[in-house]
C-alpha cells in the first residue's frame, strides 16, 4: 500500500524532477553494488576504512551516470521502457564495470579481479530490476481494470495493441486466440496464447463482452471466414484499423472501430487498372452531376485522386454541395493535388444551366449520378420521379452534346431491370434516352453503369440497421425472403470510371456485384457481431428482436441486373457488357413528348399507360401511390359524395 503511494508520489513530479530522482537512485544503486560486491568477495567490513576504494567509486559514478544520459536511459518512460532501455542499462553496467578494471590498473589499486563482474551483477539486479519491477505494477494495475477482451490474433499487431491497451483503464486483454498452432500455448507479456475452439470458454470465464480483432493484413475472405466463426458467440467485434493507415501514420493501435460491414461480404475488391482510371480524368476537364450524393461524393474522392485539370461539383442540395467541397478541398491539401474544384448549385431539369457550365469551364466528361433513388419515396412522388430521373438526365445529356463533352456516363440501377417501381422504370427510361442518343450523329460518348445496393448509402440498410440496435431494436426487415445485392462505395466508383473508359457508345455496363444477400441475415449478423442475441421464440430472453413490416410501395423480393441471357465479358474481370433493346430517337422523342404533357397535367393515369407502353419491361405490383394523386381522388371522391348526399 506504502509502495504504491510512494509510487502515484513519484508520478506526480514533473518531468525534470523525476530525472534528478532516478540519477540519485543510480548513484545510489552503483556505490551499494559496489560495496555489496566487494563485501562479498573479502568477506569483510574492512574495505569500508580503505581510502583507495572510495576514491575509486567516486571516480565511477560520473562516468557511469554520463553513459546512462548518452545511452538515453533518462529519456525512457517507466510504464512504457522496452528493449531499447534494457539495453541502455547493460552497456552503461559495461561501461561502469570497464572503468572500474581501467582505473583500479593505472591507479595501482588492489581489486580482487571478480569484484567487477559480481558489481555488475549487483548494478544490472538494482537499476534494471527497480524499473522493470516498477513497470510490472503499473502493468498489472492497469490490467486489473477495464472491461475484460479477447485479442484474435497473437502476431505483430495482436502484441502492439495489447501493449496500448496496458496503458489504458478503458479494456484488459486477458487472453490472446490465434489459429496459427505455432503460437499457441506462448505466453506475450504475461498473457497466454489459446486455440481458436476454445474461445467460447474463454468468454465464459471472464464474461467477456467484447473481442478484438488484431488482423489489418488479413484478406477480406480471412476475415468473413474469421467472423463466421465468432458471429454465433452474440459478442461485440472490434477492430484494429488497416494496415495502410497504421503505416500512413493516419490511426493507432488504439483506434479500435466496430467491425466494416463489407467484411461481412467476404469479397475480395479487384484492384483498380491504372489505364482505365486515369483515361477519361487525368489532366481533364471532369463534372460530377449529384455531386453530394453518396455515390457521387465517391466518385468526386476517386477523381479527385486521379488529378484532373478541374473538378466540377453539380449538386442540387446547398448543405450537400458544401460539405463535399470542404472534404476535397482538404483532401486535395493533404494529397499535396493542385486542383480547381468548383462547387455549381443547380438542378439537372434545367438544360440551359447545366450547357453554360458545361461550356464554360470545358468539360470534357460527366459522371452523372444525379438521380432519385428512393424507391417508395419515387412511388408517392411520380412526376418530380420521372421529371428528375428521366428529363433530368435527357437535359444533361443534350446539354453534354451541345458542349462537345467527350465522355457520358450514366450511373444506373438494378432495379431498372423488369421494375416493378416508378424508380426502377424511370431508370431504364434514362438508360433507353442515352442508347438513343448515342445512335445519332456527335462527339458525345454515351455508356451507363448499372449495379445494386452499396453498403453504406443513404438509402442503405446498413445505417438503419445499426440506428435500431443502437436504440436495442428492433430491427426491421420488409420481409423474410427479400434478397439484395451488394457492393462497396469505393470499388462501385472505381469500376464505373473503368467501365466508362471502356465505353464505344451505347454500352450498358453491368457491374459484378457478386451472390446476393439475404436481408434477414444481414440483421441478424449485425445483431450478433454488436454484442446482442436475436430475440425470437426459439430465445425469448434474447435481446433485439428482428420485425417484419410488409414490402413497400413497388418494392421487389429480388432484384435482377440483367433483362436477358445476352452478356459479354470485356477485359475487366468484373464488368460485364449487356446488349439490350433500344429504341430509335424519332420513336423515343415521341413517348418523351407525350410523357412530357402528361407530367404537366399531372394526370397520373396517363403517365401510367405511357409507362406500361414503353420497352421498359414495367410491372407494377402496386397501384399508383402518388400522394398527391391519392388525396385528389379522395377530395374528388368525397366531393361528389357530398354533391349526390345534396342531391
Amino acid at each position: 500500500m506504502f509502495f504504491m503511494a510512494a509510487l502515484k508520489v513519484l508520478f506526480a513530479l514533473k518531468r525534470r524532477n523525476k530525472r534528478i530522482f532516478s540519477v540519485c537512485m543510480d548513484m545510489i544503486f552503483l556505490v551499494f553494488s559496489f560495496w555489496l560486491a566487494m563485501f562479498a568477495r573479502l568477506d569483510s567490513f574492512a574495505v569500508l576504512t580503505v581510502p583507495e576504494n572510495w576514491l575509486l567509486i567516486s571516480a565511477i559514478l560520473p562516468i557511469s551516470i554520463f553513459a546512462f544520459v548518452r545511452l538515453g536511459l533518462y529519456r525512457a518512460v517507466l510504464r512504457y521502457m522496452g528493449l531499447q532501455a534494457l539495453s541502455a542499462i547493460i552497456i552503461g553496467i559495461v561501461i561502469a564495470a570497464t572503468s572500474l578494471v581501467i582505473l583500479s590498473y593505472y591507479a595501482e589499486w588492489t581489486i580482487p579481479r571478480t569484484v567487477p563482474i559480481i558489481f555488475s551483477f549487483f548494478a544490472f539486479t538494482f537499476i534494471g530490476g527497480s524499473r522493470f519491477l516498477i513497470r510490472s505494477v503499473i502493468g498489472n494495475g492497469n490490467k486489473k481494470q477495464g472491461e475484460a477482451v479477447i485479442i484474435y490474433g497473437a502476431g505483430v499487431s495482436g502484441r502492439q495493441l495489447l501493449t496500448s491497451l496496458n496503458q489504458s483503464h478503458e479494456y484488459h486483454a486477458f487472453a490472446f486466440v490465434d489459429d496459427d498452432e505455432s503460437l499457441q500455448g506462448n505466453i506475450i507479456q504475461g498473457v497466454h496464447v489459446h486455440s481458436p475452439t476454445i474461445i467460447r470458454k474463454l468468454i465464459k470465464q471472464k464474461s467477456a463482452t467484447k473481442v478484438l480483432l488484431a488482423l489489418p493484413s488479413a484478406s477480406r475472405s480471412q476475415r468473413q471466414s474469421i467472423l463466421k466463426k465468432l458471429e454465433p458467440l452474440a459478442v461485440q467485434i472490434l477492430t484494429i484499423p488497416g494496415m495502410s493507415d497504421l503505416v500512413c501514420g493516419k490511426k493507432q493501435y488504439s483506434d479500435i472501430k466496430e467491425v466494416e460491414i463489407d467484411d461481412l461480404l467476404g469479397r475480395e475488391a479487384v484492384p483498380p487498372r491504372h489505364e482505365l482510371m486515369c483515361s477519361n480524368i487525368t489532366n481533364k476537364v471532369v463534372m460530377v452531376t449529384g455531386a453530394g450524393g453518396s455515390i457521387g461524393s465517391e466518385i468526386c474522392r476517386q477523381v479527385l485522386k486521379l488529378k484532373p485539370q478541374k473538378l466540377v461539383l453539380f449538386e442540387l442540395s446547398e448543405f450537400g454541395l458544401y460539405s463535399i467541397d470542404r472534404e476535397l478541398s482538404a483532401l486535395a491539401l493533404s494529397l499535396d493535388i493542385e486542383l480547381e474544384v468548383l462547387p455549381l448549385i443547380g438542378s439537372v431539369q434545367k438544360q440551359n444551366r447545366v450547357q453554360a457550365i458545361m461550356e464554360s469551364f470545358g468539360v470534357q466528361t460527366v459522371y452523372h449520378a444525379a438521380a432519385y433513388k428512393h424507391v417508395p419515396l419515387v412511388e408517392y412522388n411520380v412526376v418530380e420521379g420521372v421529371r428528375n430521373n428521366i428529363f433530368g438526365t435527357l437535359y444533361t445529356a443534350k446539354a453534354a452534346i451541345a458542349a462537345h463533352v467527350e465522355t457520358f456516363v450514366l450511373i444506373s440501377t438494378d432495379k431498372a431491370v423488369r421494375p416493378t417501381n416508378v424508380m426502377g422504370t424511370t431508370k431504364r427510361m434514362a438508360e433507353l434516352a442515352l442508347q438513343a442518343l448515342a445512335k445519332e450523329s456527335h462527339r458525345t460518348r454515351f455508356c451507363m453503369v448499372r449495379f445494386g445496393n452499396v453498403l453504406g448509402s443513404s438509402g442503405s440498410v446498413v445505417p438503419l440497421f445499426k440506428s435500431q440496435i443502437a436504440k436495442n431494436g428492433p430491427v426491421t426487415v420488409t420481409h423474410p425472403d427479400i434478397t439484395r445485392f451488394f457492393m462497396t462505395i469505393p470499388e462501385a466508383s472505381q469500376l464505373v470510371i473503368q467501365a466508362g473508359a471502356m465505353g464505344k457508345g451505347g454500352d450498358v455496363f453491368v457491374l459484378d456485384m457478386g451472390k446476393p444477400i439475404k436481408i434477414v441475415d444481414l440483421a441478424v449478423k449485425m445483431i450478433h457481431l454488436s454484442g446482442f442475441t436475436v430475440k425470437d421464440d426459439q430465445n425469448p430472453d434474447g435481446d433485439i428482436e428482428v420485425s417484419y413490416a410488409g414490402l413497400r410501395p413497388g418494392e421487389k423480393l429480388y432484384e435482377e441486373l440483367l433483362i436477358g441471357d445476352d452478356v459479354v465479358g470485356t477485359e475487366h474481370e468484373r464488368i460485364m457488357a449487356a446488349n439490350e433493346l433500344s429504341l430509335p430517337w424519332s420513336q423515343y422523342s415521341m413517348i418523351l413528348s407525350r410523357l412530357d404533357h402528361a407530367c404537366h397535367r399531372h394526370d397520373h393515369q396517363e403517365i401510367r399507360e405511357i409507362l406500361l407502353s414503353t420497352p421498359t419491361g414495367f410491372v407494377p405490383k402496386d397501384g399508383i401511390c402518388d400522394l398527391v394523386f391519392k388525396q385528389s381522388t379522395l377530395n374528388k371522391f368525397n366531393s361528389e359524395k357530398i354533391v349526390s348526399l345534396l342531391a
